[in-house]
């Protein structure tokens, strides 16, 4: 399989090899670091199994096994909140109207979890996930036509391809030699709530747990998105879980 048979009738294609191959080298980090893959799709649950199967159960002779799980539960971030964990990855396959998916896709930042959106039709919008790979295309017979099917095999032998090039899959953290960095001093860190006693809040981060300080924002319950900076939780973020 290659991108040219991604390549439609009227000569587009629909996601560029750029896109897959980063995506794709994104997914064999992840991997090679002891990561799992998360596969959720709401409305069509069987492209879940079906990506799950393809990266747990490998039919190239040599090619590894990659821990990839179908989350198909009704409730998809009260389900993947206690199993991911920093390092994982989530893919999704949906469109970009799914409100569980946008909405999870926003708390993957919180747990420290990378993202994927596979879809067709109408885009999500910029920065709704960390990689997205589209068909631009809004018939709605396309999730069923097999175009999303063949768009995830060929991520899955991208992503063996790039465990064939070892020095791909590390990557050094980027040093920062400034005395005052303000880079990282302007940062601020999503955040979700997990307890709430009145004027500091529980939260869980990319980089694990913390308290902090959440008077200027008000009460806030489990589950709540914020915004921190220097242990204090600045603005809310989207809406409640």
């Amino acid at each position: 399989m290659s991108v040219a048979s991604l390549r439609r009738d009227d000569g587009a294609i629909d996601a560029t090899g750029a896109d897959l191959a980063v995506t794709a080298l994104a997914l064999a980090r992840c991997f090679s670091a002891g990561g799992t893959m998360w596969c959720c799709a709401p409305a069509l649950p069987a492209h879940a199994h079906h990506v799950a199967v393809e990266f747990v159960h490998p039919v190239i002779m040599g090619k590894r096994a990659l821990p990839a799980v179908a989350v198909t539960e009704p409730r998809l971030a009260d389900a993947l909140r206690p199993r991911a964990r920093a390092g994982d990855v989530l893919l999704a396959v949906a469109p970009a109207d799914d409100a569980m998916v946008v909405d999870v896709m926003r708390r993957a930042e919180a747990w420290g979890v990378d993202t994927v959106w596979l879809g067709s039709g109408a885009r999500p919008a910029a920065g709704a996930a960390g990689h997205v790979l589209w068909i631009d295309d809004d018939d709605a017979l396309v999730p069923f036509s097999g175009r999303l099917v063949l768009l995830y095999h060929l991520l899955w032998e991208l992503t063996h391809v790039c465990f064939e090039h070892p020095g791909l899959l590390t990557v050094a953290d980027a040093a920062c030699t400034d005395e005052v960095c303000i880079t990282c001093s302007d940062e601020g860190v999503m955040a979700e709530v997990v307890a709430f006693d009145g004027t500091c809040a529980e939260v869980r981060t990319a980089d694990g747990a913390a308290s902090v300080d959440v008077t200027l924002v008000g009460e806030v319950a489990p589950g709540d998105l914020v915004l921190v900076h220097a242990g204090t939780a600045l603005t809310r973020v989207g809406g409640d879980s």
